[in-house]
């Protein structure tokens, strides 16, 4: 006899959070690596600071508009 699996939903603040962390992250990273080698104008330090600052901002963001329009709509 097959078992009826149940899916529950995984909470929307979880991953609105883990980018929020994501962009904290970058944000540190960038000044925590800069202090500490002086390089305050490297390219390879840029492009891992936007690549997780931008992931972690429009992931925020995303996860903000689905909240609010889950509040409307309910």
């Amino acid at each position: 006899m097959a078992q009826e699996e149940t899916m529950t939903e995984m909470p929307l603040v979880l991953p609105k959070y883990f980018y929020m962390l994501l962009l904290v992250f970058a944000i540190g990273f960038y000044f925590i690596w800069s202090a500490m080698y002086g390089t305050w104008t490297d390219l390879a330090v840029y492009t891992v600071t936007m690549i997780l600052g931008g992931l972690g901002l429009v992931g925020t963001l995303l996860y903000t508009i689905r909240e609010q329009e889950e509040e409307a709509g309910a």
